[in-house]
């Protein structure tokens, strides 16, 4: 259909004349908002959860704690620790690490993806050209997607968490197995939200491609305003 056909259609009018308003347009905007949404972190997700996504990201690579990035004391315990070989596996484990964070977001992030209100869909929809949705959805969630996450990431650091290990990372760097993990969760929580947001705007441009009449027709009729 073309534009012009579109926008003179039944279904775009009712789209453009309820978008400014938050009664009657409100479940079918959320609707589409949420869906938005739900195709954004389930595609960011896949992504960020296979083999090296993080790492291999240029967007999501978690980088290790400023204090592993120094040249430390100068004893010989921080030269071995703070070696660029040591540091190299140690950056690959944290992301591998963010890798199992991210296991446990999916679940948190459909829940609230859920609570999206008709309010909230009919600024997010005006928005092109911004990942409005993705921002509202971080700022909504809080700290609650770290929370979520922590487990995951504590068990993808274990391979570090030995006696010997922490606490000679603590004595040269000041950081403990704690401050780590808790990190790369923060780290790996934005990463998420980034990638979530990289995804939104290439629906936003090219909402045909999603192969989702809702998004399709609430997306279009947006763009055209």
């Amino acid at each position: 259909m073309q534009r012009r056909q579109f926008l003179t259609s039944g279904s775009a009018l009712g789209l453009l004349a309820l978008a400014g308003c938050s009664q009657g347009l409100g479940y079918s905007l959320t609707e589409a908002i949420r869906r938005l949404l739900s195709l954004s972190s389930k595609r960011a997700l896949a992504r960020l959860m296979a083999p090296g996504g993080f790492y291999d990201s240029q967007i999501a690579r978690i980088s290790l704690p400023d204090q592993l990035g120094s040249g430390g004391s100068g004893s010989f315990l921080s030269r071995v620790l703070l070696s660029g070989v040591v540091r190299d596996r140690l950056l690959k484990q944290v992301n591998r690490a963010a890798e199992h964070g991210a296991e446990r977001a999916a679940p948190v992030i459909a829940d609230a993806i859920m609570s999206v209100s008709p309010q909230d869909a009919a600024a997010i929809i005006r928005a092109a050209g911004t990942p409005a949705a993705t921002n509202l959805l971080q700022q909504h969630m809080g700290n609650s997607l770290i929370a979520a996450m922590v487990p995951g990431v504590d068990e993808g650091l274990k391979l570090f968490d030995n006696q010997a290990v922490t606490e000679a990372l603590k004595l040269v760097t000041g950081i403990d197995f704690a401050g780590l993990r808790d990190d790369v969760t923060r780290k790996a929580s934005n990463a998420i939200f980034a990638e979530m947001g990289k995804e939104e705007l290439a629906i936003r441009a090219d909402p045909r491609s999603t192969g989702d009449p809702i998004l399709i027709a609430a997306l279009t009729a947006a763009n055209a305003l």
